[in-house]
């Protein structure tokens, strides 16, 4: 049985969520309070020493970094190879994305922390980054309905949770028409779910 330690503000632990969802793979959660910090205490430690969310359990394997675990679920439970093709190219391509929304979109997450959690850190240096990156993404996507492949792939799933919470950052999305259509056609996708801060409309 799988199992996510996961907390449902978070738009990291949600993208596997999501995938899973898509995937229609039954799981199980347990659920971790960010709010009051349980993610550093010492029995999460123990789970993953970097004290971040969210991890996975699958069997004797377990894989934290959301980036990692939605490449392990696409790869082992995709059968058509559809979310994250085998071919040298495509996964050169999907893991570009893939580092990207690890990294710079992370920037939004950032900012919404600041925003919602009263976080200390530098509020307009995330929202400038954040800019940076949906401005690329927005060019990126224009003539594309995804970000490669022509299809939705992990890709997509790295980076949609935050750009469609842009807004919880104070950051709006009205430069960038191309990235708006986007997270529409991403809530079109069968499986997708629900979570705080991204609905259906």
């Amino acid at each position: 049985m799988i199992t996510l330690y996961d907390f449902v503000l978070s738009g990291s632990c949600y993208k596997v969520r999501l995938l899973l969802s898509i995937l229609k793979l039954p799981y199980k959660i347990i659920d971790v309070d960010f709010i009051r910090k349980e993610h550093k205490t010492e029995d999460f430690l123990k789970i993953n020493a970097f004290g971040e969310l969210p991890v996975l359990t699958d069997g004797d394997l377990k894989l934290r970094d959301a980036q990692a675990i939605l490449s392990y679920l696409a790869r082992k439970y995709d059968p058509l190879d559809y979310w994250y093709p085998n071919d040298p190219a495509a996964t050169g391509r999907i893991n570009q994305w893939l580092s990207t929304g690890g990294n710079e979109i992370m920037s939004a997450s950032g900012a919404r922390l600041v925003r919602k959690l009263f976080y200390p850190m530098n509020l307009e240096a995330l929202q400038a980054r954040a800019k940076n990156a949906f401005r690329i993404m927005d060019a990126h996507l224009d003539g594309r309905d995804f970000l490669e492949l022509g299809h939705p792939t992990i890709a997509d799933i790295a980076c949609f949770p935050y750009a469609a919470m842009a807004e919880e950052g104070e950051i709006s999305l009205a430069p960038y028409p191309n990235l708006r259509t986007w997270i529409g056609r991403m809530k079109r996708i069968p499986g997708f779910i629900e979570m705080p801060g991204i609905c259906l409309k």
